[in-house]
């Protein structure tokens, strides 16, 4: 295998950013604003490997760069799932990044450099990164769960105070709801999580407040697909371009 409100959310991030700096973690949550996406790069201090999490093409180069300025060495560039927002920057990025390979779930039905699934664990220095399937958005979503499960990437399938649309892209509100509830909601109370967007300027919440406060997702069943059923969300601007572009994990020719 691969080897809150913000208040209250603020303290438990700065908490977290103590314990991972005393353990030697490096962490960086990066932005991207046109699509309002969260790329996060995460390296051992002492062995320089790092990952970065749902990178961007339009800002590939300058994830490249803060990795070339710290000093590390980019091993892998991973998606959460198939995005239909913007295109992945993992192609640029091993161009920019030499030895950068490419992952993604097994179940997007991209093409990477590695595919994984429930269980695998995305390994740099002395950390991991334990796969968790949480489809439901869509059928190859993936939640990263740092090894200490201080902390978890959890793309599309959770947001802050939400969740991922069902309405595309083997979408399906069931499936979802069951996901969260089974994989990501199992984790520590105190568990950070870090979605894949934000479109209100929060960045982190807690496995806590969302089963306190998650809107949607602390309903029943049967509500929560009542509810993702009548969103009627516009089609994303993307979506023609970025699918067929991500499909290649943004692999290049």
């Amino acid at each position: 295998m691969l080897g809150a409100a913000l208040g209250r959310g603020l303290v438990g991030q700065v908490r977290g950013f103590s314990a991972m700096a005393s353990q030697g973690l490096i962490f960086r949550q990066l932005f991207e604003p046109v699509s309002c996406t969260y790329t996060y790069l995460l390296a051992d201090q002492k062995t320089k490997e790092a990952v970065l999490i749902d990178p961007v093409l339009e800002t590939a180069n300058r994830d490249a760069q803060l990795v070339k300025d710290l000093g590390l060495k980019m091993v892998y560039a991973a998606n959460t799932h198939c995005h239909a927002d913007h295109i992945t920057g993992t192609g640029l990025l091993k161009k920019l990044l030499p030895g950068c390979r490419s992952v993604i779930s097994k179940d997007s039905g991209a093409i990477a450099d590695i595919h994984i699934q429930e269980g695998d664990e995305v390994k740099f220095g002395n950390f991991f990164l334990e796969a968790r399937s949480t489809p439901g958005h869509t059928d190859g979503c993936l939640t990263y769960v740092l090894n200490d499960k201080s902390m978890a990437f959890t793309g599309d399938a959770l947001l802050i105070r939400g969740c991922g649309r069902t309405d595309f892209q083997q979408g399906c509100p069931n499936t979802l709801y069951h996901s969260v509830h089974s994989k990501i909601f199992t984790l520590p109370d105190s568990c950070l999580l870090y979605p894949a967007h934000d479109y209100k300027g929060q960045t982190v919440t807690t496995v806590e407040e969302e089963k306190r406060l998650n809107p949607r997702l602390t309903k029943s069943e049967g509500e929560f697909v009542k509810i993702m059923n009548n969103l009627n969300l516009p089609r994303p601007a993307q979506i023609d371009i970025a699918v067929p572009a991500n499909l290649k994990c943004g692999i290049q020719d």
